[in-house]
């Protein structure tokens, strides 16, 4: 709570943004029931709060930490902070891979993009996840690294809505595989793989009554 005073950068709805930044115009104090607030576009706003602070907007991030390339590492990790975080990677740096901690969050460009060939393939190869920016190719050799110092099974869950780019992301780490498996046997088995992505997600799309 004692850091809702004033001069404070805060996010508040937006109607069509979904989200926008505002100023806090004095500080908070827990009992309070209002807290005053200048959004960017320049409006002043006097927002409801219940005096035990539990529904206080949440704060933006120092502008140091925005366009992280790990979410982790963000002071303030909300549903806000997250947005803008890959609003900026994506629409500013042109970036559509970024870190949640061991989970990495991709963006379709619905564009093809320079980022997959075996110059990237052989810089990505015995790194490990962090050293270099995050690429669906770092979550790949974290993998095959595993396979092969811990003999275990693995599973890599690539998950997202239609059209967010599943395919093709399972596309390309079934490339990494076969290129630095370097055998025939496993290219055929990212065509086998890749062949039954339509089935598999016909099934998920799939609802029973």
């Amino acid at each position: 709570l004692k850091q809702v005073k004033r001069g404070s950068k805060i996010w508040v709805p937006h109607p069509e943004q979904v989200w926008e930044t505002a100023t806090v115009q004095r500080d908070y104090h827990k009992g309070d029931i209002t807290i005053q607030i200048v959004k960017d576009s320049g409006t002043s706003v006097e927002l409801s709060t219940k005096p035990d602070g539990s529904n206080l907007p949440p704060l933006r991030n120092p502008a140091i930490l925005i366009g992280q390339n790990d979410l982790t590492a963000m002071s303030y990790l909300h549903e806000p902070a997250v947005l803008h975080n890959l609003k900026v990677r994506f629409c500013e740096r042109q970036i559509i891979y970024t870190y949640c901690g061991i989970i990495l969050v991709a963006i379709n460009p619905y564009a093809e993009l320079p980022l997959y060939g075996p110059s990237i393939i052989r810089a990505y190869r015995g790194r490990s996840m962090g050293e270099l920016e995050p690429h669906i190719f770092a979550l790949a050799e974290e993998a095959y690294t595993k396979l092969e110092r811990e003999k275990c099974d693995l599973s890599i869950i690539v998950s997202g809505e239609s059209g967010a780019g599943k395919t093709v992301s399972a596309k390309y780490a079934m490339r990494y595989f076969a290129a630095v498996g370097g055998s025939e046997s496993e290219t055929q088995v990212e065509r086998k793989v890749l062949a039954s992505s339509p089935i598999m997600e016909a099934f998920g799309n799939a609802k029973t009554t």
